[in-house]
């Protein structure tokens, strides 16, 4: 664990990263790269670029905790945002206040991709304790039921909860 001098001086420095850079692992099948954490940000927020499959995306859910933002970069995504569906492209965004009911499927034919800005930072760390760090970013590992059920274990621990259709 770094120490406060150290979390200080990350902080004063701030954060500059070049293409495919940050610390990158696949969680259900999607690739999350971390920009920034909250490590990095004093706990302000978290920015993770997510590489979505197509027809892929988490089950409904509800953050207890975060605000959720969503910037698409590329694609064609369905947002489920309260009970409002809503088609984004590339250029939408798309903001998800925490208390709220919501979920995304990349609708296009290929792999889109979006930022997420997540306030204050913390849930990143639960993108890390369900995830796979990507060593190949190239290819998703195979499914592996196991990771939705220490999804589901883990929940309750981030202020997580889980609408299982």
């Amino acid at each position: 664990m770094a120490n406060q001098e150290t979390i200080k001086l990350k902080i004063e420095q701030g954060v500059t990263l070049k293409p495919g850079e940050g610390k990158s692992f696949w969680v259900l099948g999607d690739l999350c790269t971390f920009k920034v954490v909250g490590e990095d940000t004093g706990g302000s927020f978290s920015l993770i670029e997510v590489q979505v499959q197509s027809e892929n995306g988490p089950p409904p859910h509800i953050h207890h905790r975060e605000d959720e933002t969503f910037y698409v970069l590329e694609g064609e995504f369905s947002f489920l945002h309260g009970d409002i569906t809503i088609t984004a492209t590339a250029g939408s965004f798309v903001y998800i206040p925490k208390g709220t009911l919501h979920t995304f499927k990349n609708i296009g034919t290929s792999q889109g991709r979006f930022l997420a800005i997540i306030t204050p930072a913390g849930f990143e760390k639960f993108f890390e304790e369900i995830g796979e760090p990507a060593i190949d970013k190239s290819s998703p590992p195979p499914f592996n039921p196991a990771t939705v059920e220490k999804l589901l274990a883990l929940a309750p621990k981030y202020h997580l909860e889980v609408k299982i259709p």
